[in-house]
C-alpha cells in the first residue's frame, strides 16, 4: 500500500451496514473527504463523507468490507485520498488508490496529489475556440469537436460508443504530441485489457495513462475514479505544459455511483432516485476539464442513455456541460451505416461561421438541409413508392442516400472484425467529397459505390451504373436500406 499521511488518530468501528462505516474517535475527528484504514494491513479502505457529531464520522468504503467487524480500530491517514503524478504514469495502468493494475514494475519517481482541487480561476482560462480534428469524416465535417472542449457519446446499449471511443484515440494519438488518459469507470475487466493489448500493439502506449474502477468495484471506488484520472490529467496540463486527450467511458456510471453512494448515505433521493446532489458532483468533475495558458484538457466521453430515453436527468445534466454532442442512432446501425451517428440529432456548438469558416459552414448546412427533407420524403415513399415522388424530389432521395453512406467510414480498431482496412479523412478531402456529392457529380454511380470508403475518390474505382434511370434504387419502398446496402452490412457486420 502507498503511504497517504501520517497515521496519529485511532478510532473504533461503530457499525457497519454495507459499504457504510460508522466510526468514533475520542478525541480529533477527522475532517469530510479524509482517508480512513482499517483491517489487519490497512487494507480496508474509507473516505468520510459526513461528520455524525462532534465524535463520530460516516464514510463509504472504497474497498469490500469483508472481515470488517464492530470494535475494530480505523487509523486516520491524516489527508484525503490521493492520485499519483509524474512522467513515470506514461503506459501504464493504474486503478482508484493509485496502484499499478498492469503487473508491471513498481511505481517510482511519483509525486502524490489530493484528487479533490478546485478548476483553474477564470482569469487564467483560455478564450481561443479552435477545432480538433478526428480524421472521423461524419463528426469533423458536421459535429466539429472543441479543443479544450467536452463532446459527448449519447446512445443506449450496444449501438458503438466504445468502438468510437477506441478510434479516436488511435486517430488522436498517431498525429498528435500529446498525453492520451483513458479513464473507465464502472465499465468491464474484458473491455479494458483488449484496450490495453490493442494500444500495445498500436505503438501508442508510450503517451498513454489508463484508470480503471470496474463494473465489480464498490460504488465508492467508481465515484471517486473520475477523479484520480482528472488529476493525472491536470499534471500534464499544468506542469507539463502539454495537451492532454481525456477519454472517460462511461459518465453515467459516474452519476450512477453517486446515485448508489448517496442510497447508502441515506440521501433523500430525488426524480427517478437520482441523488439530490447529482448536478454539483457532476459539475465538480466537469469544471475541471478545460483549457489554460500552459495546455488543455480535451474531453471525449461516453454517456449510455437509460432505455435510449435523452429526457432521463443524467442525459440532461450531462448536455448542459458539453460542447458538442454526438448522438449514436440504433437505426442506422441496424442499416449498416457505421458509424451510427446521427447526423440531424447531434449537434457542436463550433459548427459556426465565424469557428469553421464559411465554406465548411454552408456545406454542413446543406448536408442537414438534404438529410431532413430525405427524412421528411420517407413516410410519402413507404406509402406511395419512389416513383410517385417529383423529379426534384428525387433528386434529394439521391443525394442523401449517397451521402449517407459516403458519412460511413472503416475503422482501425475494427480490421479484424470486418476484414476492411481502416481510413483516416482530413477534414479537406472530407468537405470535398460531399461538395461534389451535393453537386450531383456521384449520379451516375451505384450507392455501393460509396460505402465504407475513405476518400470521394475511391468510389471512382467502381464503375458508373451502366442504366439507372432513377437516381435512386426503384425496389426502395419503405425509404431503408437498399437490397446491395443490406448485402454489405451483414458483410460488414459477420
Amino acid at each position: 500500500m502507498n503511504p497517504h499521511g501520517d497515521a496519529t488518530n485511532t478510532g473504533r468501528v461503530v457499525s457497519v451496514r454495507g459499504s457504510v462505516v460508522d466510526v468514533q474517535f475520542e478525541h480529533k475527528i477527522p475532517p469530510i473527504y479524509s482517508v480512513l484504514r482499517a483491517g489487519q494491513k490497512g487494507e480496508i479502505v474509507i473516505e468520510v463523507l459526513a461528520q455524525r457529531d462532534n465524535r463520530r464520522v460516516r464514510g463509504i468504503a472504497l474497498t469490500p468490507t469483508q472481515g470488517l467487524a464492530r470494535g475494530m480500530p480505523v487509523q486516520d491517514t491524516g489527508g484525503p485520498l490521493k492520485a499519483p503524478v509524474g512522467k513515470a504514469l506514461l503506459s501504464r495502468m493504474f486503478d482508484v488508490f493509485g496502484n499499478t493494475i498492469d503487473r508491471g514494475d513498481a511505481l517510482t519517481n511519483v509525486e502524490w496529489r489530493s484528487v479533490h482541487r478546485p478548476p483553474p480561476p477564470l482569469a487564467t482560462r483560455s478564450t481561443k475556440s479552435e477545432v480538433f480534428e478526428t480524421g472521423i469524416k461524419v463528426i469533423d465535417v458536421l459535429v466539429p469537436l472543441e479543443r479544450g472542449g467536452k463532446a459527448g457519446l449519447f446512445g443506449g446499449a450496444g449501438v458503438g460508443k466504445t468502438v468510437l471511443l477506441t478510434e479516436m484515440i488511435h486517430n488522436m494519438l498517431g498525429h498528435q504530441q500529446g498525453v492520451s488518459i483513458f479513464c473507465g469507470i464502472g465499465e468491464r475487466c474484458r473491455e479494458g485489457e483488449e484496450l490495453y493489448h490493442d494500444m500495445k500493439d498500436a505503438g501508442v502506449l508510450p503517451n498513454m495513462v489508463m484508470v480503471f474502477g470496474q463494473m465489480n468495484e464498490p460504488p465508492g471506488s467508481r465515484f471517486r475514479v473520475g477523479l484520480a484520472a482528472l488529476t493525472m490529467a491536470e499534471y500534464f496540463r499544468d506542469d507539463e505544459h502539454r495537451d492532454v486527450l481525456l477519454l472517460i467511458d462511461n459518465i453515467f456510471r459516474f452519476i450512477q455511483a453517486g446515485m448508489e453512494v448517496s442510497g447508502l448515505m441515506g440521501q433523500m433521493p430525488s426524480r427517478l432516485g437520482y441523488q439530490p446532489t447529482m448536478g454539483t458532483e457532476l459539475s465538480g468533475l466537469e469544471e475541471r476539464i478545460t483549457t489554460t495558458e500552459t495546455g488543455a484538457i480535451t474531453s471525449i466521453q461516453a454517456v449510455y442513455v437509460p432505455a435510449d430515453d435523452f429526457t432521463d436527468p443524467a442525459a440532461v445534466h450531462t448536455f448542459s456541460h458539453l460542447s458538442a454532442s454526438i448522438v449514436l442512432s440504433r437505426k442506422r446501425a441496424s442499416e449498416g451505416l457505421f458509424p451510427a451517428i446521427d447526423p440531424l440529432g447531434s449537434s457542436s456548438k463550433m459548427a459556426t461561421p465565424g469557428i469553421v469558416g464559411d465554406r465548411h459552414y454552408a456545406i454542413a448546412q446543406q448536408i442537414r438541409s438534404t438529410l431532413a427533407q430525405y427524412d421528411e420524403l420517407k413516410d410519402i415513399i413507404a406509402m406511395l413508392g419512389l416513383e410517385q415522388l417529383s423529379p426534384e424530389d428525387r433528386k434529394i432521395v439521391a443525394r442523401a442516400r449517397r451521402l449517407e453512406r459516403f458519412l460511413t467510414q472503416p475503422f482501425f480498431t475494427t480490421e479484424q472484425f470486418t476484414g476492411l482496412a481502416g481510413k483516416l479523412v482530413s477534414l479537406t478531402d472530407s468537405l470535398n467529397g460531399c461538395e461534389r456529392i451535393l453537386a450531383d457529380e456521384f449520379n451516375d454511380y451505384p450507392e455501393s459505390a460509396l460505402y465504407m470508403i475513405g476518400t470521394i475518390d475511391e468510389a471512382k474505382k467502381a464503375k458508373p451504373a451502366d442504366h439507372q434511370d432513377s437516381p435512386a434504387p426503384q425496389d426502395d419502398k419503405a425509404g431503408s436500406v437498399s437490397k446491395p446496402a443490406i448485402k454489405e452490412k451483414s458483410g460488414h457486420e459477420s
